[in-house]
């Protein structure tokens, strides 16, 4: 029986010097800092891992943008599939700098987050595991026997994770283990998963990491 596995990549850092909270909005890119961390995991994956055979991307700019380096040094075209989206959210576009979430409470807002455990501010989490799984599979099927790399974002990728682990999707999102350009690995045996593991091939980028390191 063939053993795949299947990355699920979350983009790099995001250019947003306003602090919006951004979600699908059009013109969000990464930053240098979040340039240098696509290159920094596609260097991990071409040392690492030289069986990836299928690459696939959010249609979002900031995962292209992500995708791309290991695109270019893999040689693959990079497949868009909007199943692997950020998740859909009503607060999109609006200032979460300085107060952060405290800045949504407003009366406005207030109508959105009266239900956390589905949550009512945006894409229920059961909607955004399935469509994952979806596309998980089809991208199982498309790298048999080989790796392949998807390009999404936290929210989506860590309702997979909750949902692997049998925990409940609904969760507080500050306690998220997603970092920027971090990988959760899914192998399977035949359409069987195996097992699943999660690494941070950019973590000396992630901010505040020079801190750490010097503390």
């Amino acid at each position: 029986m063939s053993r795949t596995t299947v990355h699920l990549l979350r983009h790099g850092e995001v250019e947003n010097p306003d602090k919006i909270l951004y979600g699908r909005l059009p013109g969000y890119v990464l930053s240098e800092r979040g340039h240098a961390m696509a290159a920094m995991v596609a260097q991990a994956f071409v040392a690492g891992r030289d069986d990836v055979t299928h690459l696939v991307s959010s249609p979002l700019e900031r995962a292209r943008q992500t995708a791309q380096p290991l695109a270019d040094a893999l040689g693959l075209d990079v497949v868009i599939d909007p199943r692997i989206i950020e998740a859909e959210n009503a607060l999109e576009g609006r200032p979460v700098a300085g107060g952060g979430w405290r800045n949504l409470l407003t009366p406005d807002s207030l109508r959105h987050l009266y239900n956390p455990l589905r949550p009512s501010w945006g894409e229920p989490f059961t909607q955004q595991r399935d469509r994952m799984f979806a596309a998980i599979a089809t991208a199982r099927r498309a790298a048999q026997g080989h790796e392949a790399v998807l390009v999404s974002h936290q929210s989506p990728i860590w309702a997979v994770r909750r949902a692997l682990q049998g925990r409940p999707l609904w969760h507080d999102p500050r306690t998220r283990e997603c970092s920027l350009a971090s990988v959760t690995s899914l192998t399977f045996e035949g359409a069987t998963l195996v097992a699943h593991s999660y690494s941070e091939p950019a973590a000396a980028l992630l901010p505040g990491a020079s801190a750490v390191a010097g503390a």
